[in-house]
């Protein structure tokens, strides 16, 4: 291969190079946008949900938790805006610095094509070029010095013409990256006002601190009998869940039983084939089938979606936890609680079966859906969809949840998630 083509072929794979790292960037660009249009949607889902929301003891504290995870949001899309910026920035610094390495190597071809040129002018008029070809020591050497001559001359004009072109889509994709860079200054103006949104509700979050100090009596009396009323659903949780092991188990060695019996004197007793068992000792039995969606299930975990559909905010987080702002606020959640807007139903994360459906007060209906040796909870509908026995699919409506009209039609869900008889946290299972 020539040193002409040689050399075409790394400006070639260079350039190359280029727009595929600038493609790679614009592709963090836009994760980085679809990321802040996701906080700014959450943001206005929970200010929606703070109009809405009444000032009783109990609401108030709900107020206080969603002000913060706003407070979190308009911090994350400040952040997002900034890390946005700097990417583009960096976008533009690169290829400013590929383009004056084209600049300057695109004068030395062309200063070399315009030598060239001028030494071929002078072969012309001096009948050099043709001294040249008849100069060869044979008729096969002057054929390769005219393909030489014609193949020099393309490659010269070509090769500027294709520098050129590149330099100019180079300069296009400058252009757009520029007004992309315009767009985000524009965004980062908006940002001063992100800011004095963000003053404000932190203003708005120590005045809800003061309130809810001044109702420090009322509030913890709401949250005594709130902690109450989770025992009582926990403690029915538990019950219907060792009644299901006993009675599975109960199934199982009946099965077993009956195998014992069946067997001829001498024969080993042959498991049944939808024979039950359990993976942990003293644990919920399951056939075949039911393992096998235990399997799936587990499979899923970070892809299961939310037990609603529609925009929501969680306002109550798993596990036992001091609240940041209320020192003599300590909540112990077996779940999380999902606040959205009136008439949303609850939905299955996962197919299974129906196994409970019972009314505890303060949680209003709850649903119970096995999946394998693992069960969700739905707990705070006003109307259930359901039936126990029933097989319900991913997705699947199980109940509206309840609107409280006394309190702003506040709608929370309390999603629970346990396996055998541990809770676990809901959170990292669900794809948010």
């Amino acid at each position: 291969m020539s040193k002409a083509k040689i050399y075409l072929w790394v400006i070639l794979l260079v350039s190359g190079s280029i727009l595929t790292a600038s493609a790679q960037n614009s592709a963090a660009v836009r994760k980085l946008e679809e990321q802040r249009k996701k906080a700014l949607a959450e943001i206005e889902m929970t200010d929606k949900l703070l109009k809405e929301t009444t000032q009783s003891a109990q609401s108030s504290l709900n107020r206080l938790n969603l002000l913060s995870g706003q407070i979190l949001s308009r911090k994350r899309v400040i952040d997002l805006l900034n890390q946005e910026t700097q990417a583009i920035d960096n976008q533009i610094t690169a290829l400013q610095r590929e383009i004056a390495n084209l600049e300057k190597e695109l004068k030395t071809k062309q200063d070399n094509y315009s030598r060239s040129a001028q030494r071929m002018q002078r072969r012309q008029t001096s009948q050099d070029k043709l001294l040249f070809i008849l100069s060869a020591e044979n008729f096969a050497q002057s054929m390769r010095r005219m393909r030489y001559l014609r193949e020099f001359a393309y490659w010269q004009k070509q090769q500027a013409n294709d520098i050129l072109k590149k330099r100019e889509e180079i300069r296009v994709r400058q252009t757009e990256l520029k007004a992309t860079r315009e767009e985000k200054q524009a965004l980062m103006q908006a940002r001063e006002e992100e800011r004095k949104k963000l003053q404000g509700e932190e203003t708005n979050q120590k005045k809800e601190v003061q309130q809810l100090n001044k109702k420090q009596k009322d509030l913890q009396a709401q949250l005594r009998k709130k902690r109450q009323q989770a025992n009582a659903l926990n403690r029915q949780i538990e019950k219907l869940i060792a009644e299901e092991i006993a009675k599975a188990e109960a199934e199982a060695k009946a099965a077993r039983d009956r195998a014992t019996a069946a067997k001829k004197p001498g024969e080993k007793a042959e498991p049944a084939k939808d024979e039950r068992t359990a993976d942990t000792k003293g644990g919920y039995a399951m056939t075949p089938a039911e393992k096998k969606l235990s399997q799936d299930f587990a499979g899923n975990r970070g892809r299961l979606p939310l037990p609603l559909e529609g925009r929501y905010t969680i306002v109550g987080h798993f596990g036992e936890q001091q609240h940041q702002q209320l020192k003599y606020v300590r909540t112990n959640n077996s779940g999380i609680d999902i606040q959205t807007t009136p008439g949303t139903d609850a939905r299955a994360v996962f197919s299974g079966e129906v196994t409970s459906i019972f009314v505890i007060p303060g949680f209003n209906n709850s649903v119970i859906v096995r999946h394998g040796n693992y069960l969700t909870v739905y707990s705070n509908l006003s109307q259930v969809y359901v039936k126990k026995g029933d097989k319900v699919t991913t997705r699947q409506a199980l109940g509206k949840i309840f609107s409280d009209s006394e309190n702003g039609n506040e709608t929370i869900l309390h999603f629970q998630l346990w396996k055998e008889k541990t809770k676990l946290n809901p959170a990292p299972w669900l794809d948010r």
